[in-house]
């Protein structure tokens, strides 16, 4: 079995990684041009930002040559995900990609301009997120077939909603964090962005790339990058994946 995933702040690489496989990062397969693959079973796991891919993972489909049995995809979110995976079903289909199996999966979200992280965390008992997890396992394990339907309102809401993300996604987004006195210039915020969006001279530098997965943000051992809208100061990486697992998958540098 191969997996594809893309992760900000772990969520994606822990289903991922209990998903299992020959696990290969996005970033690393863009950076490299990997791009074909050949196996019995093939999936992608990847966060919905906006209720919609990543910019990073669109791109990704858009190169991919695979050939399988079986394909699946699951998306992580946080709290609705719309027609998110119909979506994406439908326009893998137009990369001559047919999905077998389709479904998600609810954690934290760590989006910070809408959601404060503490309350967050609290919210993942109720979420039941291991519990769903080891269902997602069993059914790509046993080559269950599932794909969701989304009916025409919530489609039609979506585009409103990635309309609305698009405008806030624009690339330049990480110039608009502020960087606090807490910042000693270790370099992690540059070594774990997916695109090598980020650089240190005599100040921390943001170029015009930004995935806003917020990894540089929440993963700062200092807690020095900000949002000037954060509804948090307090940070989330899943409690089930280090620092470095995350530097190891997105490292442009």
């Amino acid at each position: 079995m191969t997996v594809f995933y893309f992760t900000g702040t772990g969520n994606s690489l822990y289903v991922t990684k209990t998903i299992g496989g020959n696990l290969y990062s996005i970033p690393q397969l863009m950076k490299n041009k990997q791009f074909d693959f050949e196996d019995d079973i093939i999936g992608l796991v990847f966060p919905i930002y906006g209720w919609s891919l990543p910019k990073i993972v669109k791109e990704f489909i858009n190169n991919i040559k695979i050939k399988a049995d079986y394909t699946f995809i699951v998306g992580t979110y946080g709290t609705i995900h719309g027609s998110c995976i119909y979506d994406i079903i439908n326009y893998l289909k137009t990369k001559n990609i047919k999905i077998n199996y389709a479904d998600s999966i609810k954690m934290v979200d760590n989006y910070l301009p809408a959601f404060e992280m503490n309350k967050q965390i609290k919210t993942l008992k109720k979420k039941k997120v291991n519990e769903k997890l080891n269902i997602i396992v069993d059914n790509i394990n046993n080559k269950k077939n599932n794909i969701p339907y989304s009916g025409i309102f919530e489609r039609i809401f979506t585009k409103i909603v990635k309309l609305m993300f698009i405008n806030i996604v624009d690339g330049k987004s990480a110039q608009k964090y502020t960087i606090n006195n807490n910042c000693n210039k270790c370099g992690i915020c540059v070594k774990i962005c997916p695109t090598g969006n980020v650089n240190i001279k005599d100040n921390i530098i943001f170029y015009d790339l930004c995935e806003v997965c917020y990894a540089c943000i929440h993963n700062c051992p200092q807690n020095a990058i900000h949002l000037k809208n954060e509804k948090s100061g307090a940070r989330f990486r899943n409690e089930n994946i280090n620092v470095n697992e995350i530097i190891q998958a997105n490292n442009q540098k």
